[in-house]
C-alpha cells in the first residue's frame, strides 16, 4: 500500500498562451511520518518521435509532510522553444506530472496538450516557422493517465516483494479516493462487458452438443444414408467390371480407399489542508 496517496490536481490556468507558464494546485495524502522530501517534477514531451526533446520544466522538494491531507501550489516555465523541432511544435503532444520519494517514482500523471493557432489564417496555412503569440495551448484536465509504482518507503516492510525493481509496469489497483481511479474503473467495465458477451456466444454455440434428441434423429438420418451408399457403390461397382471387360488394359481403376484419419482502507480523522513546506 502506497504512504502517500494522490487525491486531485488541478489546472490553474487553462486554456492558455504557449509562452504562460503553468500552474497546478495539488492534494495529496500522507498516511505515515516520512523521513525526507517528496519531489515533484514537470516533463514536456517536446516529440512523438525521440525522447531526445523531452524537457524537465521543473523540479520542486515538498516537506516535511505531515500526516493527513495536504495541498500545494506546482508552477512551472513553458519549455524552450530552441530545443523542440519546428514540425512538432504545433499539435498534440504530452505533459507529464510525477512526484518520487527517495529519488524512486511512485505516481505518474500524463496530460494530452494541443497546441494550436487562435488566428484561422494561420490554421490553415501554418508558416514554416510558429509563430508563438498566436499558439494557444489547451491541456485535456478531465482525462488524465495516472500510473502507480510500487516503491519502497521508510521501512524494509513496505518494500515490494523484488525490490529495488526497474519499475516497468504500473500497479493499476487503485483506491477509491485516488486521482484517475475513475477512468480505470471504466476502462475494467468496459473489459468485463466484453468477455461477458464472448461467453454468452461461447455458450450458444455449443448447444447442439447438448441436445440429446436431436442428436439421436441425426445418427438415424445418417444410418440411412450410409446404406444407400452402399448400394449405390455396389451398382458403381459393377458398372465398373463391364467397362473393364470391354475395355480391356486400356483402363485402370484406383483400389485405394479413403483414409481414417482497486483496497478499501477506514476513514481516518485528518487535519483540514496541512501547511506544506516548499523549497
Amino acid at each position: 500500500m502506497s504512504v502517500v496517496s494522490l487525491l486531485s490536481v488541478e489546472v490553474k490556468n487553462n486554456p492558455a498562451t504557449f509562452n504562460a507558464p503553468y500552474e497546478f494546485e495539488i492534494t495529496f495524502e500522507c498516511l505515515e511520518q516520512l523521513q525526507k522530501d517528496l519531489e515533484w517534477k514537470l516533463t514536456y514531451v517536446g516529440s512523438a518521435t525521440s525522447n531526445e526533446h523531452d524537457q524537465e520544466l521543473e523540479s520542486l522538494l515538498v516537506g516535511p509532510i505531515p500526516v493527513g491531507v495536504n495541498k500545494f501550489q506546482f508552477n512551472a516555465d513553458p519549455p524552450d522553444l530552441s530545443r523542440i523541432p519546428n514540425s512538432e511544435i504545433i499539435g498534440v503532444t504530452v505533459i507529464l506530472l510525477s512526484c518520487s520519494y527517495d529519488e524512486r517514482e511512485f505516481v505518474r500523471v500524463g496530460y494530452y496538450v494541443n497546441n494550436e493557432y487562435t488566428d484561422e489564417a494561420l490554421a490553415l496555412e501554418p508558416p514554416a516557422k510558429p509563430v508563438i503569440e498566436k499558439v494557444r495551448r489547451n491541456i485535456l484536465a478531465e482525462k488524465p493517465r495516472v500510473t502507480r509504482f510500487a516503491i519502497k518507503w521508510d521501512s524494509e516492510e513496505t518494500a515490494p516483494p523484488e525490490f529495488p525493481p526497474d519499475q516497468p509496469e504500473a500497479d493499476l489497483v487503485a483506491d477509491g479516493d485516488q486521482y484517475g481511479a475513475e477512468e480505470e474503473e471504466e476502462e475494467e467495465a468496459e473489459a468485463e462487458g466484453a468477455a461477458a458477451a464472448e461467453g454468452d456466444d461461447a455458450e450458444m454455440a455449443g448447444g447442439e452438443d447438448t441436445a440429446g434428441p436431436a442428436a439421436d434423429d441425426d445418427a438415424a438420418s445418417e444410418a440411412g444414408s450410409e446404406e444407400i451408399d452402399i448400394e449405390e457403390s455396389e451398382g458403381e461397382d459393377e458398372d465398373e467390371e463391364e467397362v473393364e471387360e470391354e475395355g480391356g488394359d486400356d483402363m485402370e481403376m484406383d483400389d485405394a480407399g479413403p483414409a481414417n484419419d482497486d483496497q478499501s482502507r477506514p476513514q481516518q480523522a485528518v487535519p483540514p489542508n496541512a501547511d506544506v513546506m516548499v523549497h
